[in-house]
């Protein structure tokens, strides 16, 4: 291969990771914004977390509908789209004034990036796939885009609300959006595109079982468990989800192939990423609320506090894990991963209201993260590699779906346990704290509950497999 061909990929990556970095950004940018946006447009404690799930349940429900599109209309095309659809969001979000608008640009935002994540796994699987050693580089490098993304949202919005307003963080994404859009075609393959119909019933069922099932878990600490309005929002969510399930198998071209789940360890990989987000994200929202609304920290040291845990994250996801995983399979890794993670949130379930960073929340933030680093990129890999070359759309779709509904869900249920042991009290520093603790052992108990799942469902691949994913064949 010769040199310029080489450097062209490897820039393509650059632009694969962005895609990464930024999607990930917009989950956390809005983290120290926060507070400042819920006095600015009227958001109460419990409704808060919408900000974030807005964007989640957008971006969750429709990548099923994003690796579709890749597949079919070509995988660079959707990329593109997904950035212009994005930028539009942003633009939204950051003029808002009220909070139905805001919530309104979130959703667009994260429709933009249920295009750009899948599309951007095959631009990866398409450029590096054919060969394992860089598939393995490539897939780390990635993987590490999203723990940059995360503190660079965290550290960029404490920077952005300290210094300027709160709507800079989501303008932050136009100049980007637009670097992007105008690189895309001289440095990533165009993919082909193919026949085939696209599922909008599909995409609209699950898009809409997902936000009612959420919907009901955010507003039950609210209306109460047993209230008729909460088993309602179940029983739409439920009724929307089965219906989801009917329309593809009735569908000759559904959303998902249903038979792709059958697939050996795609399941398996795919129930750690959405348990790996069920557990990860409540930690990283409430730990920034520990900071700013109990230690009293402003924005700006907020997001500085998280800088040690995020360099360790991809630090372990560029220099550890890629040789763990050669050296004990990825079986052991997500495992090992899992049970790190319920330890160091469990560890941060000790919070005290009058607690100090370098005593309450470093240390065991880095044990988090040490775990975040070595369960993300083993599952992942396990999971994209596990289908067939030209259902990878598919494949990206549905490991990203795992993780945002697993964050979107575990965020609501540890919002709705953080509330009923005292989070809701603004003002009250012991009751915010139980509030918080109880929340992170609830996300302690998922990511065990992880760790129990991979080794009973992880199959462990031939010794001579082991030493990077490779893509199936037909």
């Amino acid at each position: 291969m010769s040199t310029t061909i080489a450097s062209r990929r490897w820039k393509g990556l650059a632009l694969i990771a962005a895609a990464q970095f930024m999607v990930i950004m917009d989950t956390s940018i809005i983290g120290v914004a926060l507070p400042k946006m819920q006095a600015d447009l009227g958001f109460s404690q419990e409704n808060l977390s919408w900000v974030f799930n807005a964007y989640v349940v957008a971006f969750g429900g429709l990548l099923l509908l994003g690796g579709r599109l890749s597949d079919l209309l070509g995988a660079r095309r959707v990329f593109t789209s997904g950035w212009l659809v994005l930028l539009a969001g942003s633009v939204v979000a950051g003029v808002a004034a009220t909070p139905a608008v805001e919530l309104a640009g979130r959703a667009v935002q994260g429709a933009g990036a249920a295009l750009i994540a899948p599309s951007a796994l095959t631009l990866l699987m398409m450029t590096f796939g054919s060969n394992p050693k860089e598939l393995t580089k490539a897939l780390a490098l990635y993987g590490a885009a999203a723990p940059a993304g995360g503190t660079a949202g965290v550290f960029l919005g404490g920077v952005i609300t300290e210094y300027l307003s709160w709507p800079w963080v989501f303008y932050l994404n136009v100049p980007i959006a637009v670097l992007v859009f105008v690189l895309t075609p001289a440095f990533l393959p165009a993919g082909g595109a193919r026949s085939g119909s696209v599922d909008v019933l599909g995409a609209l069922t699950v898009t809409g079982g997902l936000g009612a099932a959420v919907y009901a878990v955010v507003r039950a600490p609210e209306v109460g468990w047993s209230s008729v309005s909460t088993w309602v929002a179940l029983g739409v969510a439920a009724a929307l989800l089965v219906a989801f399930v009917l329309v593809q198998v009735s569908r000759r071209d559904p959303l998902v192939r249903l038979g792709i789940l059958r697939t050996p360890n795609l399941g398996a990989a795919n129930l750690a990423q959405l348990l790996l987000g069920g557990a990860w994200i409540p930690m990283w929202f409430f730990l920034n609320l520990y900071l700013q609304q109990v230690l009293g920290y402003s924005a700006f040291p907020s997001g500085a506090a998280l800088l040690p845990m995020t360099a360790l994250i991809m630090l372990g996801m560029i220099a550890l894990a890629p040789r763990a995983m050669a050296a004990f399979g990825p079986k052991a890794m997500v495992v090992t991963g899992m049970l790190l993670l319920a330890a160091g949130l469990g560890w941060l379930s000790l919070v005290r209201p009058d607690g100090a960073f370098w005593v309450d929340v470093l240390p065991a933030s880095l044990v988090a993260a040490l775990g975040m680093s070595l369960a993300f990129i083993p599952s992942l890999g396990t999971a994209i590699s596990s289908a067939r070359p030209e259902e990878g759309g598919l494949a990206s779709g549905i490991v990203n779906v795992s993780y945002q509904v697993g964050s979107a869900l575990g965020l609501a249920a540890m919002t709705a346990i953080a509330a009923g042991a005292g989070a809701g009290q603004l003002g009250d520093v012991r009751a915010l704290t139980d509030g918080f603790s109880a929340a992170f052992v609830g996300a302690a108990v998922i990511a065990l509950v992880g760790a129990v799942a991979a080794a009973v469902t992880l199959r462990t691949p031939a010794p001579a497999d082991q030493s990077a994913p490779e893509p199936a064949h037909a």
